[in-house]
């Protein structure tokens, strides 16, 4: 079984327009990180013209499937039958992006596949981890 899950999803950027023009973005998952999830836009979907990813915690996802969540640069909540509302804060402004609750939930189930709610530690060697920067730091 593979350790990554890479899933396309369309996303809807809300904007002051009336048309909310259709942009590609893509999901990510990596066992070796289990606590977080990457939500990338390509170059051309972006102001800046460069590709550009968003990570943040998993249970971001999960709990936003049901009710808002999220404080801090990234938000997240349910609006209506099937979607979800993504907020990216940065300092140059925010973007608001719909996405299928569908292709979320399915990206969702096959992450947990992968590792389990809750039992994401499992996954950190901490002893490793621990040992490497104590190596730097020598």
């Amino acid at each position: 079984m593979s350790t990554v899950i890479e899933q396309p999803v369309e996303a809807r950027l809300v904007a002051a327009a009336p048309r909310m023009p259709s942009i590609p973005a893509t999901l990510h998952y990596d066992r070796s990180d289990p606590f977080a999830v990457r939500m990338t836009f390509p170059a051309p979907a972006t102001l800046e013209g460069v590709e550009v990813c968003w990570t943040f915690a998993r249970e971001l996802f999960v709990t936003g499937m049901d009710e808002a969540v999220g404080h801090g640069d990234v938000r997240v909540r349910p609006y209506g039958y099937d979607r979800l509302v993504l907020e990216f804060h940065a300092p140059e402004g925010t973007a608001v992006v719909h996405v299928r609750t569908g292709e979320v939930r399915r990206f969702l189930d096959r992450t947990t596949d992968l590792v389990p709610l809750g039992l994401e530690h499992h996954q950190v060697d901490l002893d490793h981890d621990l040992a490497e920067l104590m190596r730097d730091a020598c």
